[in-house]
Parts: structure tokens; sequence; C-alpha cells
């Protein structure tokens, strides 16, 4: 037997449904594990509507103690415009939630971020010891459009005053599901990973009647709790929660098709 039909993932795709440019790392370990990474992207990353919000929060960023990067496209869109207007200056506390933000802001140079470990969400951010005593402090939040308000009314209660900056905005792809539906019905799908609550519903349009058909009876596997939900709201009834971050999702993945 060779090395690649012994490994756990072996002779199984898994549709990864992340923004193109975030999928990479989680294709690259589902490949390590003897898996069929298939790229379909429920969600693209567009410019904020309105640019000059970003711009003018870039030209008074010594204002602010903290900045906080909710996501890896608010690293990039922010991180991208400062850069290439100023530094960053020193005083600020970068903080951010996951391992593919912290990771972003390290392509940028930011070396001392601060980031809750285990657990990637607005509860783990506020449990960190830096926003035990929030008081007076100024935060710049870095997201996207629609955001939970749950971070900024809790740092608010607790003292700090916060400012919301949108670096980009959320979309539904115009993708032809036709591919990737020949391919269920081929059997060449064994399990869906989705990262957001808005990529799964924006998946869920997407395919289709006959694909949420097929989705029902397909293992799909989720890194929260708010996802999971969504996922059940929706019908599906094969849901798997693993860990936050990419290396718990490939885990779950092992763990599930290797006791299969």
């Amino acid at each position: 037997m060779s090395r690649t039909t012994s490994l756990p993932l072996a002779g199984r795709g898994i549709v990864i449904t992340r923004p193109a440019a975030q999928a990479q790392r989680l294709a690259e370990l589902v490949r390590e594990a003897g898996g069929n990474p298939i790229l379909f992207p429920a969600i693209e990353i567009l410019d904020a509507a309105d640019q000059k919000p970003l711009d003018d929060v870039i030209a008074r960023l010594d204002e602010f103690d903290i900045a906080i990067f909710i996501s890896p496209s608010a690293v990039a869109k922010a991180m991208t415009l400062i850069t290439t207007r100023r530094a960053l200056p020193t005083h600020i506390k970068c903080v951010t939630i996951g391992s593919g933000s912290l990771k972003a802001l390290e392509r940028f140079g930011v070396r001392e971020v601060i980031s809750p470990k285990g657990r990637y969400d607005s509860e783990a951010l506020l449990a960190l010891p830096l926003f035990h005593n929030a008081a007076g402090k100024r935060v710049m939040v870095f997201r996207g459009d629609g955001g939970r308000e749950f971070l900024g009314d809790e740092l608010t209660r607790r003292g700090a005053h916060i400012e919301y900056v949108t670096c980009y905005r959320r979309g539904k792809p115009r993708t032809d599901p036709a591919p990737l539906l020949a391919a269920w019905s081929r059997n060449e799908i064994a399990a869906l990973v989705f990262t957001s609550s808005e990529g799964l519903r924006n998946f869920h349009e997407i395919i289709g009647v006959p694909g949420q058909l097929r989705l029902r009876e397909t293992p799909v596997f989720v890194p929260h709790p708010r996802i999971a939900a969504a996922a059940r709201g929706l019908g599906l009834t094969k849901v798997i929660e693993s860990g936050s971050g990419d290396e718990a999702l490939v885990a779950a993945l092992v763990q599930h098709f290797g006791a299969a």
C-alpha cells in the first residue's frame, strides 16, 4: 500500500468554502492528510462601499491605544492602506482573533500581537488581561460590514471609548454550481468545511434545491457553535463541530473518516 492511499483522507474530496485568498493553508493541510481539497468560495471580499472613513482613521491612528483586527480580511484591507501611507504608531497595542489574522499581521511586520489562545471569538478576546481594566482606553475596531456589536458594547460597558471602521464588505460570488453538483453526483465529495455562517448561507443559496438535498446528507465541519447552529437551522443533519483553527478542522476530518 502506498503512503498516499494509507493517509486518513485518501480519496476523499473536501469542499472548502472560504474566500479564495484565505483557503490555501487549509487546503494544504487537507492535501497532506491525503484528501482532495475542492475550493468553492462562498464569500468574496470587496472594498468598502465608502473608503473615506478608513482613510480618516488612518490619518488619526495616534489617537488610539488599541487596534482590534476582527479577521484576516480586516488585516489585509486596513494594513495595506496603513503601510502605504504611514508607520503604525509604536504605542498602539494590536489585538486580533484567530491564527489566520495573527499570521496576516505578522506578514505586515507586526510582531507583538495580542490574541486569545484556544478559542477564537469576541468572548475569548474580552477575557484577555488587556481588557480587564479598559476604562479610558481608546479602541479602534477594524472589521467588515455588518459585524456583531457585542464586542464594542461590552468594552463600552467597561469604560472604553470604541470606534468601528468598515474595511471591506462581503459579497456572494456568482459561481456556477454545476461542476460541484456533478462531482457530488459521482460521489467525489465526502465533506464540506464552513468557517462562517454567512458563507454557509451563501453556499446554501448558490447550490439550489438539488444541492441542498445532498448537503443535508453530507458531513459538514465547522469551528464554532454559532455556525453549527446555523447549519442545523438549514436542516443539515451531519454537523461536526471542531475546535478553532485549520489544524483543528483537519484533525476533526481525520478523526471522523478514520473511524468510518
